[in-house]
């Protein structure tokens, strides 16, 4: 009955703001939700709210409890990481819960389409084009996004979710008006996608040997040279820390996303005190890249490269290779920077586990934090609270049934079961109420943590309370002492600045460009790091300039005339 009643009160609400519409010609909130007038209707139009509900239900082809009278069929993207023995992405343990849920809530048939993880910008890509995406698409990149709306191959959301809002309480309740009309073009009112959540804030963490500075009697580094000392110090103790395998050491490490995988140490090169106008005009490449004084923070690393102290091949392996994380685990890596809980992850096959099984139960990777700027302030340039792009392709004849599940998978218990799975298999409630996660094995395995690949509309670890959400991320590492996830949960955020939104709309200049500009900016790093001591600035402004005149100059001078047209001159977001 909650449902009828909303949609009693929405129709009536709308005869009454058409009513006004007529009267005054003003649109200028037509997208706020319509005053209801509930409260002062007779008695006698309780029937007739009724009958209205029942209409507009039955337009949808809905029953009163939400369920097609007629069986619909839609496609999700769900993403392939190659998992080596992880389950078959589309047909698993939670999708079978994500189906059998879908169909007997919603009546509805959901069939997974698996992209891979690693090259899902080119694939969905592919996908568009041919006209075949699923019906439900998720992505990092917006600019693909933008791309096919302009050609005609998105669906516009806006009056999707709004004319549908009184059906889809948890995708509102959840996501809020501030995920959902993030990407609102403020002037045309179109919306290609929805943001995802993003819980918790945690983005990347600086790790080193917690046992190599015991051995060698250092502190944990708290500044850039102390960092330095240290690589130097396990450089020139390899025999010491590694016995006979001395020539495999590893002082750091990296890979080939050199951008995301030294951010902490680039980014601390950034003045502190960068404008709001700054971060916005030359922050359209996520790994910061253009952002003042950037180069400095990729000439330490060229510097540490010709000095032996950072992986010589790091270059060669392409993403989703497992090759350095093996590295890590047999024991030969002393420091790297990477995802907030890297080491921690996979339970049994967590780095820190097999590093445990090859080395010891004293070795152990620990989160530091070395990399001060120009104010000796620890910033952390953190993105928004915005999380995946949620879209639907124009070829969804589904649209309503594609809401429905994204407001499923929205609902707590949901969200909290595909987080957790089983009590008593893959996790236990704790006395104090939160969560702590136990090994899962055979098909209950997860295929991405906190199965985020089925949690579309949220990344991270959420039970509707802070505080037990706080305590069970600690606790939802298998195999892992809780004080070392405890350490980086406190870290990774530490004086972090959280991006902004800037609300200017769409920049043409990015159209197109956002697989092409990350494969020039990796390039241009990789070069930039491995090059000669002094062939360095020749090398990476060689590539800055081809970056630039490829479309990154293009992007920037049109991001800084929309900024000017909707803030003017004003640098600082309210």
């Amino acid at each position: 009955m909650r449902f009828r009643n909303a949609l009693s009160i929405l129709v009536l609400s709308t005869i009454l703001v058409f009513t006004i519409a007529g009267c005054t010609g003003n649109n200028e909130n037509a997208s706020e939700p319509p005053v209801s007038t509930a409260t002062s209707a007779p008695e006698s139009s309780s029937n007739t709210s009724d009958d209205g509900a029942d209409a507009a239900l039955e337009k949808l082809g809905l029953d009163s409890n939400l369920k097609f009278k007629e069986t619909r069929k839609i496609t999700v993207e769900v993403y392939d990481r190659g998992n080596e023995g992880g389950s078959p992405p589309e047909d698993n343990f939670y999708t079978d819960y994500i189906k059998e849920g879908m169909l007997r809530d919603h009546n509805v048939e959901v069939t997974f389409v698996p992209v891979p993880r690693w090259t899902e910008g080119e694939a969905l890509n592919n996908l568009l084009a041919a006209n075949d995406a699923p019906d439900i698409g998720v992505t990092y990149d917006y600019s693909t996004i933008q791309t096919y709306a302009n050609m005609g191959g998105i669906l516009d959301l806006a009056p999707l979710v709004e004319d549908n809002k009184e059906i889809l309480p948890n995708l509102w309740g959840y996501l809020t008006e501030s995920n959902i009309y993030w990407d609102k073009d403020p002037d045309e009112g179109t919306l290609w996608a929805l943001e995802a959540r993003l819980n918790v804030m945690n983005r990347i963490n600086t790790f080193v040997r917690e046992d190599w500075l015991k051995t060698l009697n250092l502190q944990a580094p708290t500044t850039l040279e102390q960092f330095e000392d240290m690589l130097i110090a396990f450089r020139d103790n390899a025999s010491t820390l590694l016995g006979k395998d001395a020539d495999k050491m590893i002082p750091f490490s990296t890979s080939f996303d050199v951008g995301w995988r030294t951010d902490h140490l680039t980014t601390s090169f950034v003045p502190n005190d960068i404008t709001d106008k700054d971060l916005y005009v030359y922050g359209f490449d996520d790994r910061h890249l253009l952002l003042p004084n950037y180069k400095e923070g990729i000439r330490t690393l060229n510097k540490w490269y010709n000095e032996g102290l950072v992986w010589k091949d790091f270059p060669l392996y392409p993403a989703g290779d497992q090759t350095e994380d093996n590295l890590m685990k047999v024991g030969y890596v002393g420091a790297f920077i990477h995802n907030w809980d890297y080491p921690y992850r996979n339970g049994e096959d967590s780095i820190q586990a097999n590093l445990q099984k090859t080395v010891g139960p004293d070795a152990a990777y620990i989160a530091i934090e070395p990399f001060a700027n120009d104010a000796g302030n620890y910033k952390k340039l953190l993105s928004g609270p915005v999380d995946r792009k949620v879209f639907f392709p124009a070829t969804n004849k589904e649209p309503v049934a594609s809401l429905l599940y994204l407001d499923w998978i929205s609902k707590l218990d949901n969200r909290i079961f595909l987080q957790f799975g089983e009590e008593g298999v893959t996790h236990k409630v704790m006395p104090d109420g939160s969560y702590a996660t136990i090994a899962a094995t055979g098909e209950k395995i997860m295929n991405s943590p906190a199965n985020i690949d089925y949690t579309i509309t949220s990344n991270g670890i959420d039970l509707g309370d802070p505080d037990l959400t706080g305590k069970s991320i600690a606790n939802s590492y298998a195999n892992v002492d809780p004080r070392l996830v405890e350490v980086a949960n406190q870290i990774t955020t530490h004086e972090g600045q959280v991006g902004k939104n800037a609300h200017v709309g769409e920049i043409k200049a990015e159209e197109g460009q956002g697989t092409a500009l990350k494969e020039k900016r990796d390039t241009l790093l990789n070069k930039a790091v491995v090059a000669p001591v002094d062939k360095f600035d020749s090398v990476y402004d060689s590539g800055m300039k081809d970056y630039l005149s490829s479309g990154g100059q293009a992007i920037i001078d049109e991001r800084e005339s929309a900024w000017e047209k909707y803030h003017g001159n004003e640098t600082t977001l309210k």
